[in-house]
């Protein structure tokens, strides 16, 4: 399903995923950098661009095509799939307020420019959004994807989980990940238990996507770069 939808609903897929020919990476954003999810296990990464000689696909938590002005498509979609957790889909920010030289100057630029102002949460991924935004181009679409783990595990669910930030919500996401990928090992230094969950429910969407299998947030819209701007589940 590659065209962009809504969840059709239907039998979901519960069983543990199944090795594809396409080498894969799920990757989330940690302190250390970027925690990745693979077949091997799991590694703490700097430089994605490398990724790009060992994985077909790499599956990113970080918005992919910046908009101009308005709200992505994906973005809004994405929110309406989550409902309750929308919050944690924060706005992509334009690409000019990567120029603003801190926050207070990035929030009071997207205020008067485009009468909403910048989270805090989505002014400190900015420097990955910028660094994935200097490595990506229409050409690597195919093989570099935004993916949202709060997507990821509400489809893999089929409902919707509690926080991540509980212990409950923690439970449901780790019960999920390992129903399909068996056990996983614990979060390496640099990284939270959370972060090593989404790195996997990136994991499988990246796995959705090698095998054609996934559908897609947006309208199909591209930024000025040319760059697609969805959320791959």
């Amino acid at each position: 399903m590659h065209a962009s939808a809504e969840p059709a609903g239907g039998t979901r897929d519960v069983g543990r995923i199944e090795s594809t020919t396409r080498a894969v990476i799920g990757l989330d954003g940690c302190a250390a950098g970027w925690i990745g999810a693979a077949a091997h296990g799991v590694e703490i990464v700097n430089d994605v661009t490398s990724l790009l000689d060992r994985f077909e696909v790499v599956a990113i938590d970080i918005p992919i095509g910046l908009p101009r002005t308005a709200v992505r498509a994906a973005d809004a979609q994405a929110r309406r799939f989550l409902a309750h957790r929308a919050s944690t889909i924060f706005s992509t920010p334009p690409r000019h307020l990567f120029a603003c030289p801190d926050y207070a100057a990035t929030n009071a630029t997207s205020k008067q420019r485009h009468g909403r102002g910048v989270s805090r949460q989505a002014f400190a991924i900015m420097p990955k959004i910028a660094q994935i935004d200097a490595l990506i181009s229409p050409a690597l679409e195919h093989r570099i994807i935004e993916v949202h783990p709060e997507c990821s595990f509400r489809e893999m669910a089929g409902h919707a989980l509690e926080s991540k930030h509980s212990d409950g919500g923690l439970r449901q996401r780790e019960a999920l990940v390992v129903e399909r990928f068996g056990a996983i090992p614990l979060a390496p230094q640099g990284a939270r238990r959370d972060d090593l969950l989404d790195a996997y429910a990136t994991l499988w969407t990246a796995t959705r996507f090698a095998r054609g299998e996934h559908y897609e947030f947006g309208d199909g819209g591209r930024d000025d770069r040319g760059l697609l701007m969805r959320i791959v589940v």
